[in-house]
């Protein structure tokens, strides 16, 4: 007998409740249990990245099966997947008793599945239920602290992990699996307890559109003290009479280092459960030693997306955006931390309005403006003497202290009871458990005595004499590298970034940053990239200009721009196989640009990098390497287009205009007005967008530029069909394939005739469709453009589409899909299946529609695609979604 379905490949989760029988569960309170499982497996997946309504989902009883598709790569079920699920958890458990908290294990495997009416089944499924009942993994949760133990099959471990480094393949151990007829090698670890290289780095910045933002960072282990202000704090909170029915807002301030943002993430975690609408966070960075805040624009824009609001619907003004926001959290309860703020009319935009909202705020200064319309203060002192030395102890342990009372008393002084002072001088002592206290403490008053600052008195002065004292215990090559961190851009660096930017190999340049982070002069705050309090990274950029030569700092600059030119670079052209390799100067000696191996590579290293990447091009500019700063724009280019983010394109074409305008180069200013004018037509600027546009063709003109002619009027093209002109477009298009094939450029030649045979079924003549979509494919089939042959494909198929030959639409679109899958593109294959939906309901075959659009949705939706909503809309209503 056949099979009824075909046999399917699929990464494997196995999910089981410890202790889901216990007596002292009752029948609700098992209830309670299964729901905040499934809620906290969505919420972890959203965060993930994986889409949860694209796996397939079997409830266990006490647990559950998880099959994740291949277009989800299997890497996220360890690399941020079990943190994830550690922190909803916790929501979870922090908000009931005992007898409904949950702890979980985890199996992960993959292999072949076979699907019946009944369900699904295979060999594989068996051992990740196995393995689920290991006893090591079952004695590993048992005796954790943690919420969660996981546990991963050989292949998977050998196949995944091991090539993950996210995943931390070393915090694993081997153990052998004896259950009923399996006799299996696995690999166990606890993700989330403290030790384990990943447990507090969890980014809760990736939610879906059906998600709950979570987006607090992790608090301190060892937080102490401050018991007025928490108790200020909750009698704030509940206080309806200091609101009258308001919004209330709580802005905290104190001077640099007092712990202003430890407090209030601590707080926040506290009272987390009451706003189950969900938790916003951003830093708005607002005294930078770069001097590049986060803008309101930037934030505003950075909640939406957290909200899961696609790029299509977000209105073009910061008022419009800021009117979205709150509409959004109208008869919401949401806590919205907005820390490190630099006045009032940077957080205005960010305020919600909602009487059931609560906006924590942290700053330098008091909001006086904020405080006078109803903002309650909170000024952080200094923490007692007894509160500075029960953190220190805390941090330190009891019995070090005790052996030590006088020193650890004098060390507390000698840091003016400043915490980030003292967590500073803690970390050189917990790293060195052979140092005495009485040593340190002599250490650190010598160096309080070399600077004159020390003897006003001023508590900041005791966070430079710590701060002198820490550099001056690091070894000369990673003292080297905290003083050229000074010159970098942008909020982190990569473990790779910082490595260039000294001229040291990678390996070398990671012992460097753990020496540094182990002085606690950084903090790895997600696997791999490295963040420092702007106190310290304006202590670094002093010591580079006293210690360093300018031809030094020139150098590092220019290592540091050379590596984040040449991998956006290699980023690009892995996202965009077609377009037209930059003309790049020799990498400097010292600088290494990353391997990018393919497009899911690519998109993973900008998002990680795109603020970096806009500082980047500012700090260029600065420091006069002006073609790094025109061309890093244009490498970033295609990324920002790719995620919808016009608006900070446009932003840093501005700096790149600055660059090209002051280099006198024409070619350069052609490519700036270009970009420029995309931007800005897609942010509906489109005044802006012709002018700008019109200049670059006229430098291309003036300079016989045909294949940059060709380029602008297919940018023409398509602006002009986000105005809804496509005749004026098709025109366009057309003077681009002609201009294209006058310079001899066959891929511009094959793009231009894919816009007309695209332009050409939008207009209804789908027999021209047809005809340039064939030459198209035909040029990309000859230059071996995967991309390129795949995109031709879907056009075809829309033109055939349109003409009501269905079932040649779904012959090109299967083809495109097949491409867009080998060539890694996410987003095309989405978009083809959209295309395969529509294509299947015109024909009548409405399952098979459905069936394409939720597997479309699930790739777009995560991609926080502008598709996904007209998606959701034909799901919805088919008829009316295929109007749009």
């Amino acid at each position: 007998m056949d099979e009824p379905f075909p046999a399917l490949h699929r990464a494997i989760l196995g999910v089981d409740i410890e202790g889901f029988a216990d007596r002292r569960r009752t029948n609700p309170d098992q209830i309670l249990v299964r729901e905040g499982l499934y809620r906290s497996l969505e919420a972890a997946c959203a965060r993930s990245g994986i889409a949860w309504d694209a796996c397939y989902r079997e409830d266990r009883g006490d647990g559950a099966l998880i099959l994740v598709p291949p277009e989800i790569p299997k890497n996220l079920l360890v690399s941020r997947f079990p943190q994830e699920l550690s922190v909803a958890l916790r929501a979870h458990n922090d908000a009931h008793q005992e007898e409904a908290r949950i702890r979980v294990r985890l199996a992960v495997h993959a292999g072949e599945i076979h699907r019946d009416g009944h369900g699904v089944a295979s060999t594989a499924i068996n051992i990740a239920f196995r393995l689920l009942e290991a006893s090591e993994l079952k004695q590993a949760l048992r005796t954790s602290p943690g919420l969660v133990a996981l546990i991963a099959s050989r292949w998977f471990f050998e196949e995944v992990i091991r090539h993950t480094p996210a995943s931390h393949p070393d915090a694993y151990r081997q153990v052998r699996v004896l259950v009923k007829e399996t006799d299996e090698l696995a690999w166990i670890a606890l993700p989330d307890v403290a030790g384990f290289p990943a447990d507090s780095r969890v980014s809760t910045s990736m939610v879906s559109s059906e998600g709950v933002p979570r987006q607090l960072p992790a608090t301190i282990s060892c937080f102490t003290g401050r018991s007025i202000e928490l108790k200020r704090l909750d009698a704030l909170l509940d206080d309806d009479s200091a609101s009258a029915g308001a919004m209330k807002i709580m802005a905290v301030d104190g001077m640099p280092g007092i712990g202003k943002t430890t407090l209030a993430v601590h707080w926040a975690h506290q009272v987390a459960s009451r706003f189950p609408d969900g938790q916003l966070y951003v830093n708005l960075r607002g005294f930078d030693p770069g001097g590049l805040p986060v803008s309101a624009a930037q934030a505003v824009r950075g909640f939406l997306d957290a909200f899961g609001i696609s790029a299509e619907k977000i209105p073009l003004t910061l008022d419009a955006q800021a009117s979205l926001y709150r509409s959004r959290l109208a008869s919401r309860r949401v806590l919205v931390l907005l820390d490190n703020a630099r006045d009032a009319e940077q957080v205005r935009p960010l305020l919600p309005g909602s009487p059931g909202c609560l906006v924590l705020i942290t700053s330098r200064k008091q909001l006086i403006g904020l405080i006078a319309e109803g903002a309650h203060p909170l000024t952080l002192d200094l923490p007692t003497g007894a509160e500075a030395h029960q953190q220190f102890e805390c941090r330190l342990g009891s019995d070090r202290v005790a052996a030590e009372p006088t020193s650890a008393w004098q060390i507390v002084d000698l840091c003016g009871r400043l915490p980030l002072a003292l967590s500073i001088v803690a970390a050189r002592a917990v790293t060195h458990p052979h140092f005495s206290l009485t040593a340190l403490t002599a250490e650190l008053r010598n160096a309080s005595e070399c600077l004159d600052a020390f003897e006003c008195g001023d508590p900041a002065a005791s966070v430079r004499a710590v701060l002198s004292w820490s550099y001056k215990q690091l070894d000369p090559p990673a003292a080297r590298l905290f003083r050229l961190l000074g010159l970098h851009a942008g909020p982190d660096v990569s473990a790779a970034a910082a490595a260039s930017l000294a001229g040291l190999p990678l390996d070398e340049g990671r012992r460097r940053l753990g020496e540094l982070t182990r002085a606690h002069l950084l903090a790895e705050h997600v696997p791999g990239r490295f963040w420092c309090h702007d106190l310290l990274r304006a202590y670094a950029a002093e010591l580079t200009q006293s210690a360093d030569a300018e031809a030094e700092r020139r150098a590092a600059t220019g290592r540091m721009l050379d590596h984040y030119l040449h991998t956006a670079h290699l980023a690009t052209l892995q996202l965009r196989r077609t377009c037209t390799p930059l003309t790049l100067a020799a990498v400097r000696p010292g600088a290494e640009p990353e391997r990018v191996g393919d497009a899911g590579q690519a998109v993973a290293w900008f998002e990680a990098e795109r603020l970096v990447l806009m500082a980047a091009t500012g700090r260029a500019l600065e420091a006069g390497f002006d073609t790094h700063a025109w061309q890093l724009v244009l490498a970033l280019s295609d990324f920002l287009d790719m995620q919808g983010r016009w608006h900070d394109w446009a932003v840093i074409e501005r700096v790149a205009l600055a660059a090209a305008q002051r280099l006198g180069d024409r070619e350069a200013q052609a490519s700036v007005h270009q970009g420029f004018g995309y931007a800005s037509g897609r942010i509906g600027r489109y005044e802006d967008a012709h002018a700008h546009l019109g200049l670059a063709l006229g430098i291309h003109e003036e300079r016989g530029d045909h294949a940059g002619q060709a380029y602008v009027h297919n940018s023409l093209a398509i602006t002009l069909s986000y105005q809804g002109r496509q005749a004026e477009a098709l025109g366009h298009a057309r003077q681009s394939v002609k201009s294209y094939t006058a310079a001899g450029d066959r891929p511009g030649q094959a793009r231009a005739l894919n816009s007309v045979g695209w332009l050409s079924a939008m207009v209804g003549d789908h027999q021209q469709a047809v005809s340039y979509c064939e030459q198209s494919l035909g040029l990309f089939r000859d230059l071996g453009s995967t991309e390129g042959e795949a995109s031709a494909l879907d056009s075809l198929g829309y033109a055939h589409q349109q003409a009501g030959q269905h079932a040649e639409a779904t012959a090109c679109y299967q083809q495109a899909l097949e491409l867009h899958r080998a060539a890694g593109s996410r987003w095309g294959a989405g978009d083809t299946l959209g295309h395969l939906g529509d294509t299947c309901h015109a024909a009548g075959k409405l399952q098979e529609a459905r069936a394409f659009w939720e597997e479309a949705l699930a790739i777009l939706a995560d991609l926080h695609a502008p598709e996904a909503d007209q998606i959701r809309a034909k799901l919805t209503d088919p008829d009316a979604g295929l109007r749009l």
